[in-house]
């Protein structure tokens, strides 16, 4: 299980992300420079240069044609793939702390940050014609978060629907007809870090500074599982072949230096998506894991930590064979 160690930002990774394919590794970190690697080999193939602060967010779409980012600089951007080039430039009244392409990718969603006097937004944007007037154009839709910030998000089905995770641990899902709540539900008592889908997108599996990730219904937020830590989650992934959770995170980073690797407990926590019960940690980070990505064919996963690198990870057979033992009095 010797990583691949992708060494290319300056600062702590944000977040990370595979497309579809998964042949390309999508980065983004504080340093202002996204980054794409090769997933097979690790090699980079290019930045993209442009946002002026850190870039707290990425997405790519499912034909891999184009990129949005998000960052602190107050602006959401659109990029072409093939040339690298920033081909829409949204400004924005505060930080940009999420954004999603829709499953389609028609649309793409993104949030602003509660800052300056400006109130959390969350924004609904059409992607078919993407160029410079996309920033003096106005969204399909807009509304105003009145109570505490959106801090992660994910497409419902059919994109319908948005579901946003908020710093106080609601979770809310939106009507995108009409931008009102539809339901909403709090089983986290602190801030939700990260949300990721399962593969069919029928559940998705949230990442809490409250020391737990939780397993949620698409469609009705009913909660299905509960795997407990003892230090707060960054993120959280669902393996889409088998029924396996990753989580990584780890204690603030303000408090890293103080502690060394083993008591800061950096290591990737795998759990059974079912039994709630940990089966294996991988250790390598010098600091709380940040943003995890199950690999599309489920052989490996990535993970982008405090420390700056990127580590793609395949699984030994080992991993593959292990089985639960089901017949337990």
């Amino acid at each position: 299980m010797k990583p691949l160690m992708l060494q290319g930002h300056e600062r702590a990774i944000t977040q990370i992300k595979y497309n579809r394919e998964g042949d390309l590794l999508f980065s983004a970190a504080k340093d202002a420079k996204p980054n794409v690697w090769w997933s097979l080999n690790g090699e980079r193939l290019g930045t993209f240069n442009g946002h002026g602060g850190v870039v707290w967010c990425l997405d790519v779409d499912w034909q891999t044609i184009n990129l949005i980012t998000g960052g602190g600089d107050s602006s959401c951007r659109l990029w072409d793939l093939e040339t690298g080039k920033n081909i829409a430039t949204i400004k924005t009244n505060s930080s940009v702390r999420t954004c999603n392409f829709s499953y389609s990718a028609y649309q793409a969603a993104y949030t602003t940050d509660k800052a300056m006097r400006h109130p959390c937004e969350v924004f609904i944007i059409d992607t078919r014609t993407v160029d410079d007037s996309i920033s003096s154009q106005s969204p399909i839709l807009k509304w105003e978060i009145t109570d505490s910030k959106v801090t992660s998000m994910v497409w419902g089905t059919l994109d319908e629907t948005i579901i946003t995770g908020h710093e106080a641990g609601d979770l809310i899902q939106w009507d995108l007809r009409t931008g009102k709540k539809i339901h909403s539900v709090k089983e986290h008592n602190h801030q939700i870090n990260d949300m990721q889908l399962s593969r069919d997108g029928t559940m998705f599996i949230t990442a809490s500074k409250d020391q737990t990730a939780k397993l949620f219904d698409t469609s009705s937020l009913e909660l299905l599982k509960e795997y407990k830590t003892e230090r707060p989650v960054n993120s959280a992934a669902l393996s889409p072949i088998l029924d396996h959770v990753v989580l990584g995170g780890g204690q603030d980073a303000m408090e890293v230096t103080t502690t060394s690797t083993r008591q800061g407990k950096f290591d990737a926590r795998f759990f059974h998506l079912v039994f709630e019960e940990e089966f294996g940690r991988v250790k390598g980070h010098f600091g709380p894991i940040n943003s995890l990505a199950f690999h599309p064919d489920g052989k490996s996963y990535a993970s982008g930590g405090e420390d700056g690198y990127v580590r793609v990870q395949s699984f030994d057979q080992s991993y593959f064979d292990y089985t639960f033992d089901y017949n337990r009095d």
